[in-house]
């Protein structure tokens, strides 16, 4: 049976209790490797097609929110998933578990990263799973144009948000854009160019029943305003009093404050995801505070590459060698302050995402059934796709054709597509083997 069909002889799905939950997500953090567009991929295969947590249009619709906001997108779908199910714990547990894992590999990969800098088989092994990461992208990709390009406009969409991507026009603008003529095309023929049809579309077709379905009510729909002016009030204690408490210890000029400052900032005025945001980081961390350099930076980008979690990850490396660099004292070793420093980064780059899920996640459960906000959302889903399609060609020039075509990396990319569409293997599977290809090819290689 294809994924997506409706079975009336399938069993009723289950409400996850909290342990289910908690090991779920656990498990995520764990495997979630090959950035957003794959991340997502596996939260819907696993929460919609598998486990029925969550019905489809529920997830396409919570996934049009993140993808507006600033920040990492899978792990904010993450918390709004987990706040659906479980409320605020269940939020507060998606989104923890889904960085929690990779931040505690990255600590220990950056401590071994400077005490005996980068082994040869690091090479061999990213040299192994970037064809994977590629494939990983296409495949997701691929999913999400199958859910949302369901109308020849919303292609239209997709493909001018490719060629603008190209053009290096900002993401914020692709978004805006997408959802300004989305919402003018419903505006001017609701009819043809609007989501009337594709919901009376999909009201034709029987749903597979889920946990979280079509028309179940999230948990604080009865009183809004006074849940966002709550979760308001925490998230500015919680933002601003740790940062005035650092500001108060170290002063401004210390690496902790100048960390806390420069990744809050980061975080709430970065849009479009990892790719996006890195330059910005880069040449910060690089160029304006000199936490690393060049090769460092370089060589972290490689380590967040190959590591589960959101690619972000990639700051737990820099507030861990900033840190590592400049100690408190000759009293603290080195790598106590880079774990003192990489904690505080990674607080301050994901404090926002929690604060605006469980701010604006209510509001966005109340416009579900009002097609004038679902239009412009539409719009922005099949943009995303664009821009998904852009980074897979990016990731692909890079990996190969890095400097004429690699014919050892093209052909394990595409033993990945065969593995992932055909089979439907375990991804950490899939990494550890594509990882030990690549060390035996770089040893070959070396002899």
């Amino acid at each position: 049976m294809h994924p997506f069909t409706s079975d009336s002889s399938e069993s009723p799905p289950v409400y996850p209790n909290r342990r289910q939950a908690l090991q779920y997500w656990l498990h995520l953090g764990c495997i979630s490797v090959g950035g957003p567009a794959a991340q997502i991929g596996l939260m819907h295969q696993t929460l919609v097609v598998e486990k029925r947590w969550i019905s489809e249009a529920r997830f396409l619709h919570a996934l049009n929110y993140c993808m507006v906001l600033p920040g990492p997108e899978a792990q904010q779908l993450a918390i709004y998933i987990g706040w659906l199910l479980h409320g605020t714990w269940g939020g507060l547990v998606a989104g923890t578990l889904f960085v929690l894992p990779a931040f505690l590999l990255l600590i220990s990969l950056s401590w071994a990263y400077l005490l005996w800098g980068s082994l040869p088989a690091v090479a061999g092994f990213l040299y192994g799973i970037k064809p994977l990461v590629l494939a990983l992208i296409v495949v997701a990709a691929h999913r999400l144009a199958k859910r949302v390009l369901k109308r020849y406009w919303l292609w239209a969409i997709a493909m001018l948000a490719l060629v603008l991507q190209g053009l290096g026009v900002p993401f914020p603008l692709l978004i805006a854009g997408a959802a300004l003529l989305s919402g003018a095309l419903h505006h001017w023929q609701p009819t043809r160019f609007g989501v009337v049809a594709l919901h009376a579309e999909q009201a034709s077709t029987p749903a597979r029943a889920s946990v979280i379905d079509d028309a179940t009510p999230s948990a604080v729909d009865a009183h809004p305003w006074w849940h966002s002016m709550h979760i308001l009030a925490i998230g500015l204690l919680l933002g601003l009093g740790s940062l005035g408490v650092l500001w108060q210890q170290f002063g401004g000029s210390h690496v902790y404050s100048q960390l806390a400052l420069f990744f809050s900032k980061a975080a709430l005025l970065t849009f479009g995801g990892a790719y996006a945001v890195l330059p910005y980081v880069f040449d910060a961390s690089v160029q304006q505070f000199h936490w690393l350099n060049t090769a460092q930076m370089l060589d972290g980008l490689a380590l967040g590459e190959s590591t589960p979690g959101p690619l972000i990850m990639i700051v737990t490396f820099i507030g861990f060698v900033a840190g590592w660099s400049q100690p408190l004292g000759s009293a603290m070793p080195a790598w106590c302050s880079g774990l003192i420093a990489a904690t505080i980064v990674t607080w301050f780059t994901f404090l926002p995402s929690f604060i605006m899920i469980f701010l604006g996640g209510p509001w966005i459960e109340r416009s579900r059934k009002q097609l004038r906000l679902v239009a412009p959302l539409t719009g922005i889903s099949a943009a995303v796709v664009g821009v998904i399609a852009h980074l897979a060609l990016h990731v692909a020039s890079q990996v190969l054709k890095p400097q004429g075509w690699d014919l050892l990396a093209l052909m394990l990319f595409g033993l990945a597509l065969f593995a992932l569409i055909k089979y439907r293997l375990n991804v950490l599977q899939l990494l550890l083997g594509f990882g030990i290809v690549g060390v035996l090819l770089h040893t070959i290689a070396m002899i």
